[in-house]
């Protein structure tokens, strides 16, 4: 765990943020010539008051640096929003684009609730490290220089001691810190279990009722938000403990210099304005400093977010730009010597085939053969460990796989859908799509009595992952997706599975003319997907064989 207070991976990864942090800089520097300004200003004003006079000049400077002092609060207030803001937007981009370039098994393995956790509540937390922390962390170092800076010319004894002491509080503050950090990972741990759980729990809330845990669970969530609320009070009774130190600290130091300054002010060993321009300047040294650390503490749930956001996006592999060569959707599709292992199995050993073009390929095999990982890597969503899968002569392991996946339209088993509108999901892949071209995909993929029923039509809105559907009208919207892409290649991962005979019965026609005249590979564990097949191939164990296929109407 990153315990620095400043992370420079953030001016790596989100190079956006530098044009602001380095105004944030210059902010500080100008607040540090204020501060001197302003107590140089009042000092002198006093000083002439004491004598009966009233310094005009001073009086106006010190008016001048209140003015520009609140000035600047205000435009480091705005820096930072917008540094805090441009942050959290790059780093859930970045987490976005993390899922995406490792796929479904790397969210299931890193778990959906923890960065769904992460994602929101854990980087909105940054909000208190870049308008709090950050901004006095450069005060913490810009003032104190000045102050120092100002005071050896009015008096070099009183700068000697502040310079002494100033290192307390910062030492004070990282011993009570790594007590505090460790606290506060361990809450953090505690909220992502929590989230995580919570989401399975809702997930599957009706499997829950239906075998009567809904109660056991329910307890269980209600245990780990008292772990919660448990490591929440220890990380907060550090905060407050580490608070008390530091004003004592500061206290103590800013005591150290007033009592010698006083005693030789009645000595006349000082002028009163010296004497008072060292009293005020002399707080104003540590108060960044104290600043920093109650706000530090404040920050370290946000710290630790940002901490395990580099990590998960800073392991998975950098976004490229591919700029090979694009694959032919009409040309030969070949399978040379190609295996997938994984961590735990091997999902293809050493399959070679080729899918000619217009040939329509049935794949059946028991579940977890490897059949969705032949389309898999034809998506380029799995890559081979040995061998290569090429499409017109051109390796998918260096082509363009943007361009070559728009040439595939792709139907899995479970058609995701989004809560927006019918008509955007299935534009999902050809947003431009006029409405005409749209409601001839709706024609082809048998929607019409579906769109009858609905009270907006295409503009009904669908409820999150397509609720509002039955799982056939769901498939059919996949499949009119398919239909509006129009592509020369189509993939199909059991699109009739889960489905009751009528749903069935409306998939299976709707995909006879999809596959028409295209290259199409299907796979399929119910025959009659077998019937238009050309060829079929069985996956058992990794291992690819070809079946002879048999008269429709024959068991398989």
């Amino acid at each position: 765990m990153n315990r620095r207070p400043f992370d420079p991976r953030l001016l790596r990864q989100v190079p956006a943020a530098r044009g602001d942090l380095a105004l944030l800089a210059f902010l500080g520097v100008l607040a540090a010539g204020l501060v001197v300004a302003q107590a140089t200003a009042l000092a002198t004003l006093l000083a002439s008051a004491f004598t009966g006079e009233l310094n005009r000049p001073a009086l106006a400077g010190f008016v001048a640096a209140v003015a520009a002092r609140s000035l600047l609060v205000w435009a480091q207030g705005t820096v930072s929003a917008r540094l805090a803001a441009t942050v959290k937007a790059a780093l859930r981009a970045d987490l976005l684009g993390a899922v995406a370039r490792h796929g479904p098994g790397w969210v299931a393995g890193q778990r959906a609730g923890q960065l769904a956790t992460l994602a929101g509540r854990g980087l909105d937390a940054l909000d208190a490290y870049f308008t709090g922390y950050l901004p006095q962390l450069v005060l913490s170092v810009t003032v104190p220089v000045a102050v120092l800076g100002r005071i050896v010319f009015a008096d070099w004894s009183s700068a000697l001691i502040i310079a002494l002491t100033l290192p307390l509080i910062p030492i004070f503050g990282a011993l009570l810190g790594w007590q505090a950090q460790a606290a506060t990972e361990r809450q953090w741990r505690r909220l992502s279990r929590l989230g995580g759980h919570f989401l399975d729990m809702v997930a599957g809330l009706p499997t829950l009722r239906a075998f009567g845990r809904a109660k056991a669970q329910t307890d269980a969530v209600r245990r780990m938000a008292d772990g919660h609320r448990v490591a929440t009070m220890k990380t907060l009774r550090i905060a407050f403990l580490s608070a008390l130190v530091l004003e004592l600290v500061a206290t103590l130091s800013v005591a150290l210099v007033a009592v010698p300054v006083g005693i030789r002010l009645l000595g006349g060993g000082l002028t009163l304005q010296v004497a008072l321009l060292v009293l005020l300047l002399t707080p104003e040294a540590y108060l960044p400093l104290r600043a920093a650390g109650s706000r530090f503490h404040a920050s370290m749930e946000g710290l630790t977010a940002l901490d395990e956001a580099f990590t998960l996006t800073g392991a998975a592999p950098a976004p490229t730009t591919r700029t090979g060569a694009l694959p032919d959707g009409l040309g030969e599709i070949r399978f040379e010597s190609v295996t997938v292992a994984y961590q735990r199995t091997v999902a293809l050993r050493d399959v070679s085939l080729t899918i000619r073009p217009g040939e329509r390929v049935a794949i059946i095999g028991p579940s977890g053969a490897g059949k969705s990982t032949l389309l898999g890597l034809l998506l380029g969503f799995v890559t081979p460990t040995r061998g290569r899968v090429t499409v017109g002569g051109v390796d998918l392991a260096e082509a363009d796989l943007d361009g070559w996946r728009r040439q595939v339209a792709w139907v899995p088993q479970r058609a995701h859908l989004f809560a927006a509108s019918l008509a955007d999901n299935i534009r999902l892949g050809v947003p431009e799509a006029s409405a005409s071209a749209v409601d001839k995909a709706v024609t082809d993929a048998a929607l019409d009595d579906v769109i009858a029923a609905l009270p907006d039509g295409l503009d009904t809105l669908l409820g999150e992952r397509g609720h509002g559907l039955s799982s056939g009208q769901r498939q059919r919207v996949a499949l009119a997706r398919a239909f509006l892409r129009d592509t020369p290649v189509v993939l199909l991962d059991e699109p009739t599975a889960r489905l009751d005979a009528a749903a069935e019965a409306a998939v299976l026609t709707a995909t006879h003319r999809l596959v028409a005249g295209r290259t199409a590979l299907l796979v399929a564990h119910r025959p009659a997907l077998l019937a238009d097949a050309d060829r079929i191939l069985r996956v058992d164990d990794g291992r690819v064989t070809e079946l002879t296929p048999q008269p429709t109407g024959e068991g398989r």
